[in-house]
């Protein structure tokens, strides 16, 4: 079993950036981020294959969001800039997910953080 804990969320006027951490007690092959808003399903907002380095991110937050890894620590990042308000939400780590699924499909992963929350003001 990962634990993972995440933290970094805040509040910030559009436009503005935060940086989320997630740490976890353990490898995994792959890491991800996915957010949930008030009354929506949860959404794959990106994902990293831990070893190879590859990303892969949602059509909603590319050239936005970058999502990096800092091996020794087992800690992926993710750096969200120019955000905005429908950025608003509960942004959750994700870890190991099964082969052949989507990355960007949050019933595809096994381990959870509790989530932080991002707010952004217009």
């Amino acid at each position: 079993q990962v634990r993972l804990v995440e933290s970094g969320g805040g509040s910030v006027q559009a436009g503005g950036s935060l940086r989320l951490s997630c740490a976890a007690s353990g490898y995994a092959g792959y890491m991800g981020w996915f957010r949930q808003a008030p009354g929506k399903e949860r959404e794959g907002v990106a994902a990293i294959q831990t070893g190879g380095g590859g990303t892969y991110y949602a059509d909603s937050v590319k050239g936005r969001f970058t999502i990096s890894q800092h091996n020794a620590k087992n800690t992926v990042y993710l750096q969200t800039n120019s955000l905005k308000p429908e950025d608003t939400a509960m942004y959750y780590c994700a870890a190991e997910h099964k082969d052949g699924e989507s990355l960007l499909d949050f019933r595809s992963w096994f381990y959870w953080g509790q989530g932080t929350q991002v707010t952004v003001s217009s």
